[in-house]
């Protein structure tokens, strides 16, 4: 979908070398040839030398959709997936670290595609010891298989300087994307920023004009981000709710972003801000927007049309809303909104990919977030597909990432149960691979 260029790395590990806008009943609350052949052959060769690592004896689930391979190697090298294979016809090299993950189900590392890094934890990443940030990564997103996280905003400079960690070795973490600091509109900065002390100043990040918003795009993918956030819809309160971006300014800072191949993230947050968004050629809806109500049939088409992807964050929604002590029906007919809008989008085939919101809200487990899913109408293949091939496809990356395959990146998942029993399988993680190296291990 997008041409987003490979990140700058010796290998593909790294390592080596309320947003809700609820209003009326209840109070404002606080996104060719030559590969293949070389992969055939990779695919049928014996290597000579050991690999970094086997995961052996567990069930594969290559993709989504393609058939299981039962007591299977995966055969690790450099970083990427050497081979794959039933056992007995992957060989594999004296001295090469085994995983067994006999009884388990591998699969490929998981994307959270709206994640922040907030908090203390990351406030002068720079100077932070390597051991708590790796503690800390690995109790976040590492122990829920997170293979890959999309910061959709942090404050300024903070990403970029964990990015650099992780990717010179000093950090043993899932790959981080950032967007860096988001983009308000004039005067928009949202209630929650302002209460929440998030390290995001309104100053910074509210964008006054077109030129304004073009200049600091510009600035912030030469520094390294990969995509921009765009809240089109902003939740300051009061008698105005939600303020919405000017749709030249959305529109200007879209094109700097997609001329350079990166994603363009919107927090819509109402109809009005799915509007900007739409108008401003939105890749990637950070959030569903169930203060719209149902989606009209016309815009879940045009969402299919254009292919624009959308993050639910089905649990933020329910955590936000039961913060102001509503009655619980308010809470179920408010998520169920949000849910509506994921049934009705991957019922006319559009992409949802699978995110949190983590760091935003102080939940990482992601069980509540597939139970909500699962409840919308995704079963298990299509939950899969939102933490695998969604992302890759999306983020242009499905030639490296999303499947289990000879070529493909390292970056794997062992479920310590199957998906296709129960879809809470997917929160119990026995180990995350992630380039060949492992970032968490079930104790």
């Amino acid at each position: 979908m997008l041409g987003i260029p490979a990140a700058k790395e010796p290998n593909p590990d790294g390592l080596r070398r309320c947003h809700c806008g609820l209003t009326g009943e209840i109070s404002m609350c606080r996104n060719g040839i030559h590969c293949l052949l070389a992969a055939g052959l990779m695919a049928l060769a014996t290597p000579a030398d050991a690999a970094d690592l086997a995961i052996v004896g567990g069930r594969v689930q290559p993709s989504p959709y393609e058939a299981p391979i039962e007591n299977a190697v995966v055969l690790v090298s450099d970083g990427r997936i050497e081979a794959v294979g039933r056992a007995g016809e992957v060989a594999i090299p004296a001295g090469t670290r085994t995983l067994d993950a006999s009884g388990k189900v591998v699969v490929a590392g998981f994307w959270n595609s709206h994640a922040h890094l907030l908090g203390p934890a990351y406030r002068n990443v720079a100077k932070t010891p390597a051991a708590k940030l790796d503690s800390t990564l690995r109790e976040q997103y590492g122990q829920w298989g997170f293979t890959t996280v999309y910061d959709l905003a942090s404050a300024p400079g903070e990403a970029q300087a964990l990015v650099r960690r992780i990717e010179a070795g000093e950090i043993n973490g899932p790959r981080v994307l950032s967007t860096g600091v988001p983009f308000f509109p004039a005067g928009g900065t949202p209630i929650y920023v302002r209460d929440h002390n998030l390290g995001i100043e309104g100053a910074v990040a509210e964008v006054a004009d077109a030129e304004a918003g073009r200049k600091r795009a510009t600035e912030q993918l030469a520094q390294g981000a990969r995509g921009v956030k765009l809240f089109t819809g902003s939740i300051v309160g009061g008698n105005e709710g939600v303020r919405l971006m000017d749709a030249s300014v959305a529109r200007a800072i879209s094109k700097v972003d997609r001329d350079r191949d990166q994603p363009v993230f919107a927090h819509a947050t109402d109809a009005g801000g799915l509007v900007v968004a739409l108008q401003a050629g939105a890749d990637v809806l950070a959030h569903a927007t169930p203060a719209a109500g149902p989606w009209p049939a016309p815009t879940v088409s045009r969402l299919v049309r254009e292919d624009v992807a959308l993050v639910p964050t089905l649990s933020m929604f329910e955590i936000e809303i039961r913060r102001e002590r509503v009655p619980e029906s308010v809470v179920r007919r408010f998520v169920g909104a949000a849910q509506s809008q994921v049934s009705m989008l991957q019922a006319a085939g559009g992409t949802v990919l699978f995110g949190t919101d983590a760091g935003y809200i102080d939940k990482f487990d992601t069980t509540r977030e597939l139970e909500l899913l699962a409840e919308a109408g995704l079963d298990w293949r299509k939950l899969l597909a939102s933490l695998t091939t969604n992302p890759a496809r999306v983020f242009d990356e499905d030639d490296t990432r999303g499947r289990i395959a000879p070529g493909m990146a390292a970056d794997l998942v062992v479920l310590g149960a199957d998906p296709a029993q129960d879809i809470k399988a997917f929160a119990n993680v026995a180990w995350t691979v992630r380039g060949g190296v492992v970032i968490h291990q079930k104790p």
